[in-house]
Parts: structure tokens; C-alpha cells; sequence
């Protein structure tokens, strides 16, 4: 009997926002009508600190009846078992295959009784293998909840998005526990004019049990909470959410949070929940939105960088963003002063992102020109998003999989080369922020308006020949990633020769200015802020006192 593996990327969620919950992935989405273009579009940043950014990439292919598939665990590489191969799987690259589907995540965890694996499907599989095997949105769901139905499944509680170039879902599912084979879910659709998304915590609450065409459901889902004893009333009544992820203080400020900093974007209303996220009462936010402005591809790339900038939560207003205005807090997340717990903001961009996608999915074009991911590598604040379109038959070699790792750089490698910026720019984030954001956009605004020209060019040569479209659009596609790797290692040169030492180069016609004998000429010496200088007389009084 023949036998193939599939192996995936180490992802452990190892980062702890509050004692009970681990917080790691975020999920935005848009509906085609509510997009500006009739794209729907979806985005993920995988964030751990252990996963290597790099781009997955499956070839379609044929496979002989008998062959049977490894199942092995994204989190660990543990192996798990075995499943029969389907006779025919289709191309897959990152989280996104030929047809148009794209498949993300976030992991919420549940209920503790339920989280004991029952069976040999993680959720990491289920993503990439529902891929491989389906053409629409609801055929991909109907994968996933088949294969933890016949083989159990071995992860927590998650929240999927699962869309195709017509529709998106939310699907939310959890397991029986070790008694029980298989899990309880829900997967309600999202209206075409509306936005959502999801971030660590279970957003379905009630269930249209009678609407067959935007909700589908396991039989057990409300009778397995009742014997639980999670839930006593009605069907009617009844929320998943409050069933299975039962709002607590990290899962309102840490998780909900972030779909708020989302859906605040787009709409004048959000400034209401607040109490709720701050665990004071007040109605949950619903899941999905109508935004009063339509949504691009470029403002969910903005979304995915948010550190909460202008609302109560922003991260740069409190004596922890230091001297340069830093949006960022190293693990822990939780600590304790006097007795009194305490917890750094967990914004949507991060520092220990993995990769990161927006998916833009086009049902006006033929397949292989409308699906692209835009894609990056490492903390979305700093990287850049290029476009790989779903049809390339390889992938750029600075994404490439075994090109670098967590335990060795690569210059080669885009997840290093973005590492080596952004950590640059952690310690003096204002000021070097500031010089990072024009190279970023030029680069993503250069590809936006060469998309058009791109796609018309690929639909000409697919009427030619399918072979030359695909070549084109993998060229494209490597060459933007190869290029953008390039410019940003210029740019952390730039960087590195301009702060060094904690000055300031002075600049002149676009150069470092000179003495006028060759040699630099005398930087400046920029200091800190008042607040800055302000906090250290409160904290050493007399100390540091000369007069």
C-alpha cells in the first residue's frame, strides 16, 4: 500500500496574553459586495514563535487507488495516522488553491472537557487538506467536518474561514471529548455586503437552525451542551459562543478587541462596545457588520498593522512604549505588581508572526488570474504584501519552504531579511517607523496599479495557451517578492548606518552628508523626549540632580 506524507510548518501557539487563554491568530473579512472591486477578501496572520514564515505549496496531482495520506500535526510534526488520498487533488499554494479557495484560522481553545484529542484530523490538516480536495466554500466545509466525523479530531476549539471567489463562511468547531468520535460546529455565511472576522474566541452566538442556505450544523451541537450541562433552554436560544467559549476577561480585551479594531474602521457605531470589551457588561458585538464605506484589498492590509492607534487601547500612550513611542510589549503578557495582575494590550500586528495573507478572490476572471494572495512574512507592520496569483507553478525562492529556519538566518531568506528590519526598528520605533511606512507603500502601491496590466495580460495568454499565462503570472510573482526582498535589505543598510549609535546622520540630497574631505560629517544627537526625561527625575528624584 503506498504511502504519502504531508508535512506542514511548526506553528505553537506559545503566546499567553492572559494565565487562562493563549492568544495567536487574527481573521478579517470582507464580503464581494462590500468590497471595492466585487472581490471577496479575507486576511491571517499566523503569529507564534516558533513558526518559520515561508509559503506552502502543493502541486495538483493524481493518485492511485489505495494510496493512503500521513496525517502529521502542524503544531508539533507529530504523526498521527493515516487517511485514504483522494484519487485527484488540486494545486495549492499558501492558503489558497486554483479554484479560488481560501481556508484561515484562529485557535480559541473551549471548553477544557472537550480539548482531549479523539481522533487524528488537527486542525492544520483540515486546512490543507480540505484545499487539495475542494472547489467551492461549502464543498471545503463539507471536507472538513467529513474527515473529523470518520477519522475524530485531535485539535481545540477554532474558528475558520473558509471562502471561495462567491461567498464566505465562519466555521466554528470544537470536539466531543475522549468519549465521543468527532466534534460539534457551526458554519453560519457572511452576507455579501457585510464584514467580519474572528481573533481567539468564538464569535457565533445564536444559530438560524431553519435557514438551510447561510447555515449548516452538526445534529449535536445544542444536545451535546445540555448533557454537559452548559445549557438548559430552547434551540431557538441557544449560543455556541456561550456553549463552548465562554466570554472571560482575555477573550473581551485580547480577542474580541481585535475584531473591534477592525470593524471600527469601517463603522461609526463600535465606540459602544467598549464596556463590553472591558468586562463591564453591555451586548456582545455581532458577528458580521454592514461597514459604511466599501473595503479594498490595500485597507485590509491596513487592518492586518493595527496597534489600536487612536482609540483607549492604543499601545504608545503609557510609559511602556518608552522614549520612541513603541507599539510593542515582549512576553509575558501578564505580570504582577503588588500583588495586582496587569496585561500589556494584545494589538492584531504582532512581533512574532509567522506570515501573513490577504486573499483576494475574483469570480470576473478566470481562476487562474483571479485568485491572489498577497502575502508577507513576519510582523505585518513591517513587512510588504506581494502578490502571488493562485496559478504559479513555484514559488519565489525568498519564501521558498527550507530556505532558512528558526535556528538559521538567511540573506536569501524574506522572513530573516524582514526580521533583521523590523527587530532594528523595535528599539527606536518613531523614528525609524518613519522611514520604513514611504519604502512600504511605494512597494505595495507600485503592485496595486500594475494589477490591472498584469490580469489583462494573463487573460490574453490563457486564451493562447494556460501554459504561458501560468509562466507569466509565476515570473510576476517571483520577481515582485525577489525585488521587494532586495529593496528592504537596502533599506535596513540605510537604517543601520543612519541610528547608528544612537545618532542621527545628516542627510543631503538624498545622502549622507559629508565634512567635504570624505569623512561624515557630525551627526546629531537627537536625545529622548520630555516625557521621557520627565519619568526618569520621578523615578531617581535627586539623583541624577547637578545644580
Amino acid at each position: 500500500m503506498k504511502k504519502r506524507i504531508l508535512f506542514g510548518a511548526a506553528l505553537v501557539f506559545s503566546s499567553i496574553l492572559f494565565p487562562t487563554k493563549s492568544s495567536a491568530c487574527t481573521d478579517f473579512i470582507v464580503g464581494k459586495d462590500a468590497s471595492t472591486d466585487g472581490s471577496v477578501i479575507i486576511s491571517y496572520a499566523a503569529d507564534s514563535h516558533t513558526l518559520y514564515g515561508e509559503l506552502y505549496f502543493w502541486q495538483a496531482a493524481s493518485w492511485a487507488k489505495g494510496t493512503m495520506r500521513q496525517i502529521v500535526e502542524w503544531d508539533s510534526h507529530k504523526p498521527l495516522g493515516f487517511i485514504p488520498e483522494a484519487g485527484r487533488t488540486y494545486q495549492v499554494v499558501g492558503n489558497m488553491n486554483e479554484h479560488q479557495v481560501a481556508i484561515t484560522e484562529s485557535t480559541w481553545g473551549g471548553r477544557k472537557e472537550l480539548a482531549e484529542a479523539n481522533g487524528i484530523m488537527d486542525y492544520g490538516s483540515l486546512i490543507y487538506v480540505a484545499l487539495q480536495r475542494s472547489k467551492t466554500a461549502r464543498e471545503a466545509i463539507h471536507v472538513m467536518t467529513s474527515l473529523v466525523k470518520e477519522y475524530g479530531y485531535a485539535s481545540s476549539g477554532e474558528s475558520f474561514t473558509v471562502a471561495d471567489k462567491n461567498e464566505v463562511w465562519i466555521l466554528e468547531l470544537i470536539g466531543k471529548g475522549p468519549k465521543k468520535k468527532g466534534a460539534v460546529w457551526v458554519a453560519i455565511r457572511i452576507p455579501d455586503n457585510a464584514i467580519s472576522g474572528h481573533a481567539n474566541q468564538a464569535r457565533i452566538q445564536q444559530i438560524p437552525f431553519g435557514d438551510k442556505e447561510n447555515c449548516m450544523y452538526e445534529p449535536d451541537v445544542v444536545n451535546l451542551a445540555r448533557e454537559m450541562g452548559w445549557y438548559k433552554g430552547s434551540d431557538k436560544d441557544f449560543s455556541f459562543q456561550a456553549a463552548y467559549n465562554p466570554y472571560d476577561a482575555g477573550g473581551l480585551r485580547g480577542c474580541e478587541a481585535r475584531v473591534w479594531s477592525f470593524f471600527r474602521k469601517f463603522s461609526k457605531e463600535m465606540d459602544q462596545y467598549l464596556p463590553f470589551l472591558q468586562n463591564k457588561g453591555g451586548k456582545p458585538m455581532p458577528l458580521y457588520i454592514i461597514p459604511d464605506r466599501k473595503v479594498s484589498v490595500a485597507d485590509v492590509r491596513d487592518a492586518m498593522r493595527d496597534h489600536y492607534e487612536g482609540t483607549a487601547f492604543c499601545m504608545t500612550n503609557d510609559p511602556g512604549a518608552g522614549p520612541y513611542k513603541v507599539p510593542y510589549r515582549w512576553r509575558p503578557m501578564s505580570y504582577e505588581v503588588n500583588g495586582q495582575q496587569y496585561v500589556n494590550e494584545r494589538a492584531v500586528a504582532t512581533q512574532q508572526t509567522g506570515f501573513v495573507l490577504v486573499a483576494q478572490l475574483r469570480n470576473k476572471l478566470p481562476d487562474e488570474v483571479g485568485g491572489v494572495l498577497w502575502f508577507g512574512v513576519d510582523d505585518a507592520d513591517m513587512t510588504v504584501f506581494t502578490p502571488i496569483y493562485c496559478s504559479v507553478n513555484r514559488v519565489p525562492e525568498c519564501y521558498r519552504v527550507g530556505n532558512g529556519d528558526m535556528m538559521h538566518f538567511s540573506w536569501t531568506s524574506a522572513f530573516w531579511v524582514r526580521n533583521w528590519v523590523a527587530n532594528m526598528a523595535y528599539a527606536r520605533y518613531s523614528p525609524m517607523i518613519a522611514d520604513i511606512r514611504p519604502v512600504q507603500q511605494s512597494l505595495e502601491r507600485m503592485y496595486d496599479q500594475h494589477q490591472a496590466m498584469v490580469d489583462r495580460e494573463a487573460v490574453r495568454l490563457l486564451k493562447e495557451d494556460p501554459a504561458k499565462a501560468r509562466a507569466f503570472l509565476t515570473d510576476y510573482s517571483s520577481e515582485t517578492a525577489e525585488n521587494s526582498v532586495e529593496r528592504w535589505k537596502r533599506l535596513g543598510e540605510y537604517l543601520l548606518v543612519k541610528y547608528m549609535d544612537g545618532n542621527l546622520k545628516k542627510e543631503e540630497n538624498g545622502n549622507f552628508k559629508t565634512n567635504g574631505y570624505g569623512l561624515s560629517a557630525a551627526p546629531d544627537f537627537p536625545g529622548y523626549d520630555k516625557t521621557f526625561y520627565e519619568n526618569i527625575v520621578k523615578a531617581t528624584g535627586d539623583h541624577l540632580k547637578t545644580n
